[in-house]
């Protein structure tokens, strides 16, 4: 029930992932009936895997995350994490608030077994390669343990989801020297050294889009720092080539003729294409969609927590927390 769009193209892309995608055994569609049959009504034949779970409660965007979920019981978010936790499901995919899916997958489902905090991982594009950008706001404050543990959950998702072979990790500091940045950073960049991960040492800023490196380790803090004003830099730029392009018939023209690669540059940035960031660390597997999720971004989003279940991404996880902590 969660998203700009919901419920319409939640359940439109719950209903094209069922058709398309192989290995889904059951989906579970929570929130409320009514107003999900209604959708279901205009999508024609509904794939037998697709079940209701009515919840009569909703977590508002603006909200405290961490109360909603304790108050309302009964919200769509709480039901979802209760059915893994219950061993009904194996992921859940949200599109509403980001805190409150983080909150109830923390406070119900807890953390993976040697791993202290979970994180956010965001796929973001670059010109050469997209990279993994963890965390993205789930834990703000950060000691050098928790860093190094998600620099691994970085690299097991980098590699099993997105595709890159023994990925590079750069930690994101104000300069790539090991003796720049705080404390924080300081000591990470020595356990890292050590942690058997392929460490590319300190990245900065901008570095980021350059597209040498697979996983970008920080704190939540500056993580959704960096997710946000990323957003918004490609927002106004989009803005900007809109307005130089409509200022005169040439440009009119020659905008026309760029189209084919404006529209290449547009997909390839396109969050839809990534369906959704997941929420490392937990006992469970968690996808948070953007809150602008179409239908398409959410059958992604459903695609991307069958390949993390298909993977067994949490057991790799544990696996290599362990191997972090035997190395250190």
């Amino acid at each position: 029930m969660g998203g700009d769009f919901a419920p319409k193209e939640i359940v439109a892309g719950a209903v094209e992932a069922a058709r398309s995608l192989k290995g889904i055994s059951k989906l579970f569609l929570v929130g409320d009936e009514a107003a999900i049959r209604r959708e279901l009504s205009s999508l024609g034949e509904i794939p037998g895997i697709i079940e209701i779970r009515h919840a009569s409660e909703v977590v508002a965007m603006d909200e405290s995350p961490a109360t909603a979920i304790r108050r309302k019981k009964d919200s769509s978010i709480s039901r979802s994490v209760e059915l893994i936790k219950a061993g009904e499901a194996d992921a859940v995919f949200s599109a509403g608030s980001t805190g409150a899916a983080v909150a109830a997958s923390q406070l119900k489902l807890r953390t993976l077994e040697g791993v202290d905090r979970a994180a956010i991982a965001c796929v973001m594009p670059t010109p050469v390669k997209p990279f993994v950008l963890l965390d993205a706001g789930a834990t703000t404050d950060c000691t050098p343990t928790i860093l190094s543990q998600f620099a691994v959950m970085g690299a097991v998702y980098s590699q099993e989801i997105v595709g890159q072979n023994n990925p590079s990790v750069g930690l994101l500091s104000v300069g790539t020297e090991d003796s720049k940045g705080n404390e924080t950073t300081k000591e990470t960049f020595k356990i890292l050294e050590r942690s058997g991960l392929n460490f590319a040492g300190n990245v900065e800023g901008h570095d980021l889009y350059e597209g040498n490196i697979d996983v970008v380790v920080c704190d939540g803090f500056v993580g959704n720092v960096v997710l946000k004003t990323s957003e918004s830099a490609a927002h106004a730029m989009g803005k900007w080539l809109k307005e130089e392009f409509t200022k005169n018939w040439v440009r009119i023209l020659g905008a026309m003729l760029l189209k084919p690669g404006i529209n290449s540059i547009k997909k390839k940035a396109d969050p839809s294409m990534y369906g959704g960031a997941p929420l490392l660390g937990v006992n469970g597997v968690t996808i948070i969609g953007h809150g602008v999720s179409n239908a398409h971004a959410v059958c992604n989003g459903i695609r991307v927590a069958n390949e993390s279940v298909a993977h067994e991404l949490n057991h790799l996880i544990v696996e290599g927390v362990k191997k972090l902590d035997s190395a250190l």
